[in-house]
């Protein structure tokens, strides 16, 4: 059978011809690419976690399973798996926080990540990074969002420090309020943002925590 198939994408759409409108990262993730198969049937795509909304449980609806067995001959396979070892430490799951407070390279060191996870704890949320913080050993990659980390639907996003890579916006760019907090004010994160502030990060995140903390104690 011959198919059109696509893989990974960041979004996904019909066309008017009941085509795939495939959206995905091209020449290493420069732009984004709009794919379509109108030549072949059936199309095929997959979507990265957190790209579509879950719909609501609908009781009316069933499914038939079928039990298909697959005899694999084991003595063609060339890889082979000696040994599955599970991280002990817990992983965060970014896609399911309601607020999440992300940093990116103006953050700078482990101590200005420190910070961003205190709002997000007095925030009741969650702290997110891009890939440079990845890259720096400063968060895991299980926290990261973005083209190579997860995308995310948050109601609420705070980028301390981020620019605004294309990479990075394809995994965030869907959030419902983007709070952008950057010292370049030529930062392409603005043009995606709902509230911009031209500031110093770490004074802001400080600043916040502290204005948090004077409410919660005032009621």
């Amino acid at each position: 059978i011959e198919t059109g198939l696509t893989a990974d994408c960041t979004m996904l759409e019909i066309g008017e011809n009941r085509e795939f409108l495939m959206t995905r990262p091209a020449f290493g993730g420069n732009l984004m690419a709009t794919i379509i198969c109108p030549d072949h049937r059936p199309q095929m795509s997959t979507v990265r976690p957190g790209v579509m909304t879950r719909l609501s449980k609908d009781e009316n609806r069933d499914g038939k399973i079928t039990d298909f067995k697959v005899n694999f001959d084991h003595s063609k396979m060339k890889v082979k798996v000696l040994n599955i070892i599970k991280e002990a430490k817990a992983k965060v799951d970014i896609t399911e926080a309601k607020i999440l407070v992300s940093g990116g390279r103006g953050v700078g060191a482990q101590g200005g990540f420190d910070n961003l996870e205190l709002l997000a704890n007095e925030l009741g949320g969650v702290a997110a990074a891009s890939r440079a913080l990845v890259d720096a050993g400063i968060v895991s990659h299980d926290r990261q969002v973005g083209q190579t980390g997860k995308t995310v639907r948050p109601d609420v996003y705070f980028a301390f420090g981020i620019s605004g890579a294309i990479q990075h916006l394809a995994g965030m760019e869907e959030s419902e309020y983007i709070i952008a907090i950057n010292k370049d004010k030529a930062a392409p994160i603005f043009g995606v943002a709902d509230l911009g502030l031209v500031t110093d990060l770490g004074k802001t995140a400080t600043y916040l925590v502290e204005e948090i903390r004077k409410i919660k104690a005032e009621k």
